[in-house]
């Protein structure tokens, strides 16, 4: 099916649920179902709608359909040198452009590399009228509508179901070393502030039992420079931040419930973090605790941060963090304006938004 066919087969679902007020589903490979609240649904499947559109390496951006796999576009990215900097994570499935970009996730190199919404130029979308919208570009300059493209970067599909999307790529780095080093976890969140303050070619920080796990990524003068400077043994390679990205590391293998807590990097330990991976330079924080859910969110909300429930506990409580007054009104006044019959994910993000 061609792409502008498959385009106005999803449009025209789109209108005929909302003509009858009938909550949809939106699924790309489906990767994260378990992410944020379920929402029950007709299926509207994005997963057929895939494949690269446009791809220019000397411009630095490619243009796909939303239900292309991410390893495909990696895949085409690293033939040419080149990356997805926000290291999209799949998790036990295969994730697709569009999901990674709704979900707004991001892995380790995320902090250095940009974040999904930081490297959104452009997307075509359906609200939830069934209208095909385009906003954006393919090039940094162009920035009409620019605001309404990075909107829909952990929206999680309540404002839209993407269609294709723009996203800015950079170089891959020539070369890639992983460190670890034996230390107690606040010593390495004072390491990692003291790196992060300097022109290391940091790509990956994390410390976990014991261990700080660094990913040095840049030219070969510079990455063997900076490892003779932070020592350690050079024995974590890809394997160690590929496992971290897609949640395979033995700490997350637990049905207990997950948080994820999102905090400024300087944080001393929370009383709430009773089990604890570090990643991002001490700006996430993934945790298993015995503190209930208030007291997660108080804690968390004192310095600053915001703290969601990620994976399993009860769904039935807000699986991300409650809105302000002024949060909510933005929110619902986004969701009337791009989705006025509030057919679009419902529920997915917050409670009747």
């Amino acid at each position: 099916m061609h792409d502008q066919d498959k385009s106005s087969e999803l449009a025209a679902q789109v209108r005929d649920a909302a003509a009858r007020k009938q909550a949809l589903r939106l699924v790309g490979l489906d990767s994260k179902a378990f992410y944020g609240h379920h929402v029950d649904g007709e299926l509207l499947s994005l997963a057929e709608h895939r494949g690269i559109v446009r791809y220019e390496p000397t411009e630095l951006v490619i243009t796909a359909r939303a239900g292309t796999p991410v390893a495909e576009i990696e895949a085409a990215l690293a033939a040419n040198g080149q990356m997805l900097a926000f290291e999209p994570p799949g998790f036990a499935g295969q994730a697709s452009l569009g999901g990674a970009v709704a979900s707004g996730l991001g892995g380790p190199r995320r902090p250095w590399g940009g974040a999904p919404r930081d490297l959104l130029l452009g997307v075509t979308l359906l609200d939830g009228q069934g209208r095909i919208l385009r906003f954006g570009g393919e090039v940094m300059k162009n920035v009409a509508g620019y605001d309404v493209s990075r909107l829909m970067a952990g929206a999680l599909g309540t404002l839209g179901a993407l269609l294709e999307l723009s996203i800015k790529v950079l170089p891959a780095p020539k070369v890639e070393r992983g460190l670890v080093l034996n230390m107690a976890r606040d010593r390495a969140l004072q390491l990692m502030r003291d790196l992060a303050r300097q022109p290391a070619p940091l790509s990956g920080a994390c410390h976990l039992e014991d261990r700080l796990y660094v990913r040095l990524s840049g030219n070969a003068a510079s990455v063997a420079a900076w490892e003779k400077q932070i020592g350690g043994d050079g024995g974590a390679g890809n394997d160690f931040w590929s496992r971290l990205r897609n949640h395979k590391l033995d700490f997350f293998q637990s049905e207990r419930p997950l948080w994820r807590l999102s905090v400024p990097p300087a944080t001393p330990r929370l009383d709430c973090e009773k089990e604890v991976l570090t990643d991002w330079a001490g700006a996430q924080r993934w945790v298993y605790s015995s503190c209930v859910a208030a007291e997660i969110r108080h804690e968390v909300a004192k310095v600053g941060g915001h703290a969601i429930l990620f994976r399993h506990g009860d769904k039935n409580i807000p699986v991300f963090h409650p809105l302000n007054n002024v949060g909510e009104r933005l929110h619902r006044g986004l969701k009337q304006t791009f989705d006025p019959a509030g057919i679009l994910n419902p529920g997915r993000q917050y409670a009747a938004i």
